[in-house]
């Protein structure tokens, strides 16, 4: 029986695999239309499809596309993808990426490429959204108590052996509305849980002692259609956090861990899962699970950082571990947004044809950092240029006596916070270094 149940096992994850492989390659059968901001208006004429304009191999300059226009480095995402690769690998840890951050099935297949373990998700939206590209391992990092979402999730369990659904509990009543849809739904394997650990008081969600943890744990337990496989949390909600806070959050974690195991807490799982990870403390997160002591079964020790992909040039250029630990490499921003001089009617003013439709805007304004030129198309610094704040379509642009800056001139900004900069924009053109564009980015938000 049980080889059976594996060679079922496998043989969905080949028919898995070649359902996402399809859908992949059928993202450029898309045409291309007045739906994908900024892609020139004469591949819509000619009647081309995001395939087929990316074969022309246009220039993101000279090629016809109008402005803004979000342009994502290639070199840049290959650089983040191998850097989390290494430092995951070099930290004995396994790597779950945050999807939210770009929603894109594209970049999840070069995260998987790049020895990701699976992806993670905050919604049950998201994970439909990966599914449907064949992801066969979602660690949906946030509570699920909707029936309609669990009953989704009781018909992919049941319909795929293969595939691999971790989420968190932090309540009793979540514990009894999951098992009661489960049971209704007639689940016929159990969902694989994880208790969540809140980061303190004022933080988000998670029980807040190891006491509450202990009695959601219970409930688990008494429920047939759930699983307990480890425990999770997110350390970025630590209240006033620093290196130390984030240590001691981490270290209740893992001591969680272990006293669960010692109370046979982890009887029913073959290995446990313990989770934790954002983008701004992972080295905390290594550094403290390096500590975990021999428990009775393997530990999955999943790290959940996403925004690493694109990385960005403002939040998390400041928060990257990479700056407190140099000597593991750093990180590239990947985004850069141009936009074009469209008004300029002060010799201290000007507006760009950007604004908060089109940039990130919730953490940090965008930084503008080169000009193009719009008479001689040569790039120089933004010196004496910067971007004070956006209306809906516009960005407010401050100029002192250095700026060289004229109407017809584009000025290429990078962008703070990737997590909102990719959900204004369903097809990013992926830009190597010389201004060639070599793909199209979908993204599903």
């Amino acid at each position: 029986m049980a080889a059976d149940a594996t060679d079922t096992a496998d043989t969905a994850a080949d028919a898995a695999d070649d359902i996402a492989a399809g859908r992949l390659d059928r993202l450029a059968d898309e045409p291309v239309d007045h739906r994908f901001k900024a892609l020139p208006p004469d591949a819509e004429t000619a009647g081309l499809t995001v395939g087929a304009l990316a074969a022309e191999r246009r220039n993101l300059f000279t090629g016809g596309f109008t402005t803004p226009v979000l342009a994502l480095s290639a070199e840049s995402v290959e650089h983040n993808l191998a850097l989390l690769e290494t430092y995951s690998e070099r930290h004995g840890l396994v790597f779950a990426p945050h999807g939210k951050t770009s929603m894109s099935p594209q970049l999840f297949a070069r995260q998987l490429e790049y020895g990701a373990w699976g992806i993670t998700a905050a919604v049950p939206h998201q994970a439909r959204v990966y599914r449907a590209y064949g992801i066969q391992r979602i660690f949906l990092a946030n509570e699920v108590v909707d029936p309609a979402a669990l009953r989704w999730l009781a018909h992919e369990l049941d319909t795929d052996p293969g595939f691999r659904f971790i989420c968190y509990v932090d309540s009793v009543r979540g514990v009894e509305l999951m098992d009661a849809a489960l049971g209704d739904a007639g689940v016929s394997r159990p969902l694989d849980v994880v208790v969540e650990l809140g980061a303190g008081e004022g933080a988000r969600t998670g029980a807040r002692t190891e006491a509450d943890c202990a009695a959601v744990a219970d409930a688990v337990a008494a429920a047939a259609t759930l699983r307990l496989v480890g425990v999770a949390g997110y350390e970025g909600e630590v209240p006033q956090a620093d290196g130390d806070r984030v240590r001691a959050w981490v270290r209740r974690l893992t001591a969680l861990a272990a006293d669960f195991d010692k109370a046979g807490r982890f009887a029913a799982t073959e290995e446990i899962v313990v989770s934790a990870g954002g983008s701004a403390w992972f080295d905390a997160v290594a550094d403290v699970f390096a500590e975990i002591p021999e428990l009775s079964l393997p530990v999955l020790k999943l790290l959940r950082s996403g925004a690493y992909v694109s990385h960005d040039d403002g939040h998390y250029r400041h928060l990257t571990p990479f700056n407190r630990i140099p000597q593991e490499g750093a990180l590239q921003p990947a985004f850069r947004l141009w936009a074009q001089v469209v008004s300029r009617p002060t010799p201290d003013q000007a507006f760009v044809n950007a604004g908060k439709r089109d940039a990130a805007y919730d953490l940090d304004l965008p930084e503008a950092q080169v000009v193009r030129d719009g008479r001689t198309g040569e790039i120089r610094p933004a010196h004496g240029i910067t971007v004070s704040g956006l209306s809906d379509q516009h960005g407010w642009v401050r100029t002192t006596a250095e700026a060289e800056l004229e109407v017809g001139d584009w000025v290429g900004m990078g962008l703070s916070h990737p997590c909102t900069s990719f959900d204004k924009w369903q097809l990013i053109p992926l830009v190597e270094a010389d201004g060639t564009v070599t793909d199209y980015i979908r993204t599903f938000f």
